[in-house]
């Protein structure tokens, strides 16, 4: 059985923005009951996920000294979004995005749960590490999908865009607080009982989620169409069919870009940064240099939260992206430390806009009847495609040095966009 996406004429490249104007802010979208759960137990989830990679990276390291084993952690977080996104996305089409995510929750559970059982009876291995980063991986893919495709139940379209905003400035305050959290439980409970405890904080996405009243059996118009799973096979025929909705394909083209050439590879080398930027305490000059990116992304949720500011258009989440890189390439080259804290906190602030503002535009534009794996095929390019930067950005870096590695990426990457916005000449 055959399915099209766009079986119309292809839409004018200038037509940047959604039909409808979307003017309220991320407030709005606050003010919702069920967004409400939704973003604590998001945020609760998102900081347990940072709590985990703090005290199992640590006990790794501790036990296996391996920098290859460092380099299979990220691999194995990003490269399931990179196979499994579309699937996942395919599967919410057709089945309930609230038990998807519970099963994320239960991986989650279950890989916190055996790196606990592994520490207590000091029986750590390579192999058993390597299937828990596996699982830890594949329960993120079923998180983050699904949770894009139950947002479109629990708030309305006008408040979708700031949603959307708020689920990312979410997951920065995750990233933000999660491993400072990790290292003080890291110290107060010990490695085995840190560990343990942080499964329980999976718990409460779970139990919302039970009788959370959004859904498929809770929609006001049935869906009456069937769509086929037919594997790996969709993710090739899906951006086909993308290709033909012009700014759902440029943020896809977007997105992908970036991870693959930037992503977050830069905070991975950010101790040689600091180590290169200052002559006091290395430790504290990398936190400092992590917390300042972070924060940028923090400042930039709650800044366009208000009033709706920046609404979702292609070209200004291109020119976003464009200055984001001139920024890092900016940072990558400079041999001031404020100046480079200063960078960072712009950086973040960049990312975070236009990150959500593709999003926003992917979700606001998706045909509901394959809106699954639509955001899917994003998620595959925006979260899966990280897993290149560790070639552009951390390999290049060891042959010619990670300040001319991330200095070229960030420089040709804002080539590809200037690409981008020459091809699809979005209007404003």
């Amino acid at each position: 059985m055959k399915y099209q996406i766009a079986k119309n004429k292809r839409p004018s490249t200038n037509s940047s923005s959604p039909s409808q104007p979307f003017v309220s802010s991320s407030l709005s979208a606050f003010s919702n009951k069920g967004f409400r759960a939704l973003i604590i137990t998001y945020t609760l989830a998102m900081m347990a996920d940072s709590i985990e990679h703090v005290i199992s990276y640590w006990m790794m390291y501790q036990k296996f000294h391996s920098p290859e084993l460092g380099g299979f952690a990220v691999l194995s977080h990003w490269l399931p979004f990179l196979f499994f996104s579309v699937p996942v996305g395919m599967l919410g089409e057709r089945f309930d995005p609230r038990r998807l995510i519970q099963i994320g929750m239960v991986l989650f559970s279950l890989a916190s749960i055996g790196w606990g059982y592994c520490f207590l009876v000091d029986g750590l291995q390579m192999w058993q590490a390597m299937a828990l980063l596996v699982l830890h991986g594949c329960a993120g893919v079923f998180w983050h999908t699904s949770t894009q495709l139950l947002l479109h139940d629990v708030v309305n379209k006008e408040e979708l865009p700031g949603a959307v905003r708020l689920l990312a400035t979410a997951r920065y305050l995750g990233i933000l607080v999660g491993p400072g959290l990790g290292g003080l439980i890291l110290i107060g409970f010990g490695p085995t009982y840190g560990i343990f405890l942080n499964a329980t904080f999976y718990i409460p996405t779970f139990l919302w989620l039970v009788s959370a009243p959004y859904g498929p059996a809770f929609r006001t118009t049935a869906r009456t169409f069937k769509i086929p799973v037919r594997g790996f096979s969709d993710i090739i025929s899906t951006f086909k069919e993308v290709s033909a909705l012009p700014v759902i394909f440029s943020m896809v083209i977007l997105v992908g870009a970036a991870s693959f050439f930037v992503g977050t590879s830069y905070q991975a080398q950010m101790p040689a940064f600091a180590e290169d930027l200052g002559h006091g305490d290395p430790g504290l000059l990398y936190s400092l240099l992590l917390a300042a990116d972070a924060a940028g992304a923090l400042f930039a949720g709650l800044v366009l939260s208000n009033k709706g500011l920046m609404r979702p258009r292609p070209k200004a989440a291109l020119i976003l992206a464009f200055i984001w890189c001139l920024v890092l390439s900016s940072f990558a080259f400079t041999h001031q430390y404020i100046i480079a804290l200063t960078l960072l906190f712009v950086a973040g602030f960049l990312e975070l806009s236009f990150n959500s503002m593709a999003q926003s535009l992917v979700q606001l534009n998706a045909p509901d009847e394959h809106r699954g794996r639509v955001i899917g095929l994003f998620n595959m390019f925006s979260l899966g495609m990280r897993a290149g930067a560790g070639v552009t950005v951390g390999l290049i870096g060891g042959l010619i040095g990670i300040h001319w590695s991330l200095g070229f990426a960030g420089i040709l990457l804002a080539a590809i966009i200037t690409v981008v916005m020459y091809i699809f000449n979005f209007k404003d």
